[in-house]
């Protein structure tokens, strides 16, 4: 492969291009009325549910194309804002039945989430009621086809399909019939495909870019790959494109799959077509790329050409993207050069710019280099931030010099800046990593108990875990009330084991004691415990241990049967 010019190179400052406007720019008049096009400028209003909703009513009332990802998308829309939700919604969500069409789940849970932020909860229950009703397949004779034309999917090769779909009621096909049965379909790509591939042989039907969209969005998993691009190729040739909401539906899914190469291949085909992402995703993707361990700049370099070709104007966000995926490579030179370009154009480095630089001289063991960044942000005016002194802090845990990550804590702290339960989370294991478990109870303590943070639930039971490995069994109980403090589920589980080993009869009441809110534990977390004292053989202990126990535990028949057992044992024994 031919060397790839230097990503500072592509940046260059190009005066006479001319500054693009920021917006996502719109489909062209001369677009013809597809369904792609009726998506776009829906998903174009998104922030304005009033005016999405018209641009619906207008594409219908003119006889244009409008699909059920177009009744998703609107009924999305009108969710997310509670003046547009309440007055439109459920009248919409009803025209969307009447018209055919079923509320997908990825529109069902988007919904959800608006309502319950909104704090419509009367809305919320009766939305989860309605997709329950309409899941349970209660709403018609079609649906009911559907899930058993997936079902005989799922369960046959593709050489039988002919037969035993033909039986089932399908026929005559429509569009919503087989977009039904695609997205019963999604967890199995190739056999969706193989049904796909039937329906398109049925006499009287076609597929529709819809039906081919819909087909992408299952393709779009890292075993159907090939096929995915397979089809992608089909859909240009037959003239058609992948809608706008199928192809941020696809770029998230490949991005949370670390399947970036799939997620920049996608946005270059977007970009190139009518219908393009906006300018946020450019920064998103290079963004993704640079999580990765050794950021891929080819994928990088790609990306930045083609938000250039198309926008015509290099972003701060863009540039902060390029910035990261060079500090994480510990290309450091050419990411000084990307920032002296952000100066060019009048964009700042700010503590977004700075904490990558942190990130990546962590990152490639440059810890002082790190440290000294802060001093220069300082010195320009730029103050770090929690989020800079969190990644110099973690780059010193994760290189073992947990004293200097304390050190800088403990500065951080002085400055007037107050720890978050991620930085809390971050010196905790580092800490306990380095057999430090002690300074690290105490320093939650500090925190949590003085400084009242609120910390992760997952940092109570690692911390729990550490400090009983190390028999500090009473710090433990200290930290499992303190969990019942901050309404956190009961994190009993290392606790019996440790007990039933090591501990008292003593230590077993303070356990219970440590649980007990306004009325003792259940009953099971007393089994579990005596259970495990047998186990280990102490039965003088769990008898003990059952006389001291609330006169409920003692008669509860699980306790008595788990006894009667061991009398058993013991007499066959003897």
């Amino acid at each position: 492969m031919a060397a790839l010019p230097p990503l500072r190179r592509l940046l260059a400052l190009r005066g006479h291009r001319r500054l693009l406007s920021t917006t996502t720019p719109a489909a062209s008049s001369s677009n013809p009325p597809t369904p792609e096009a009726v998506l776009y400028d829906i998903h174009s209003l998104s922030k304005d549910p009033s005016q999405a909703l018209a641009v619906f009513r207008r594409s219908a009332a003119a006889g244009q194309p409008v699909s059920s990802a177009a009744y998703n998308l609107t009924l999305r829309t009108l969710a997310s804002h509670p003046s547009s939700a309440q007055r439109h919604f459920w009248p919409f969500l009803r025209e969307m039945q009447e018209a055919g069409h079923s509320v997908d789940q990825g529109t069902y849970l988007a919904a959800l989430a608006s309502f319950k932020k909104a704090s419509l909860t009367a809305d919320y229950a009766s939305l989860t009621a309605h997709y329950n009703k309409f899941r349970k397949g209660a709403n018609s004779a079609a649906a009911a086809a559907a899930a058993a034309a997936a079902e005989a999917v799922r369960d046959h090769d593709a050489a039988g399909l002919d037969s035993r779909l033909a039986d089932i009621g399908l026929l005559p096909l429509t569009e919503t019939t087989v977009i039904t049965v695609l997205r019963e379909l999604r967890e199995y790509p190739i056999k969706a495909l193989a049904f796909f591939r039937w329906a398109e042989q049925q006499q009287g039907y076609t597929h529709s870019s819809v039906a081919y969209n819909a087909m992408a969005r299952v393709l779009g998993r890292e075993e159907s790959v090939p096929e995915f691009w397979d089809l992608i190729q089909e859909i240009k040739a037959a003239g058609m494109h992948v809608d706008i909401d199928t192809y941020l539906k696809l770029s998230r899914n490949f991005q949370k799959r670390h399947m970036v190469r799939e997620a920049v291949e996608l946005y270059e085909l977007m970009m190139d077509g009518p219908f393009k992402p906006s300018q946020q995703d450019g920064p998103i993707i290079i963004r993704r790329i640079s999580l990765g361990r050794s950021p891929d700049l080819e994928l990088v370099n790609r990306v930045v050409n083609k938000f250039e070709a198309v926008w015509g104007v290099k972003t701060k966000e863009l540039l902060d993207g390029v910035h990261r995926a060079l500090t994480s490579n510990g290309k450091f030179d050419e990411a000084a050069e990307i920032v002296q370009t952000m100066r060019d154009q009048g964009h700042q480095p700010d503590n977004v710019t700075y904490s990558q630089l942190v990130y990546g001289l962590c990152k490639a063991g440059k810890l002082e280099d790190a440290r000294k960044v802060l001093d220069e942000m300082e010195a320009e005016g730029c103050v770090p931030d929690l989020k800079t002194w969190t990644l110099l802090i973690q780059g010193y845990c994760s290189a073992g010099d947990v004293d200097r990550a304390v050190q800088y804590f403990t500065e951080m702290i002085e400055k007037g800046l107050d720890a978050d339960a991620d930085l809390l989370d971050v010196i905790l294991k580092g800490l306990c990593s380095h057999e430090k478990v002690e300074e690290a109870y105490s320093l939650f303590v500090e925190m949590v108990d003085k400084a009242e943070l609120r910390p992760f639930q997952g940092t109570c039971q690692r911390l729990i875990g550490d400090l009983l490995r190390v028999n500090k069994l009473e710090e433990a109980l200290a930290l499992l009330k303190t969990m019942k403090t901050c309404k956190f589920p009961a994190f009993v589980d290392p606790f019996h084991p440790y007990i039933a080993k090591h501990g008292t009869v003593e230590d077993a009441r303070n356990f219970f004691k440590a649980l007990t809110v306004k009325t003792s534990p259940a009953p099971a977390v007393y089994v579990d415990v005596l259970k495990l004292f047998f186990a280990e053989g102490r039965y003088s202990e769990a008898q003990e241990l059952l006389y001291k126990c609330p006169n409920h535990i003692r008669k509860h028949p699980h306790v008595t049967k788990l006894f009667e057992s061991i009398k058993v044992e013991s007499a066959s024994a003897s």
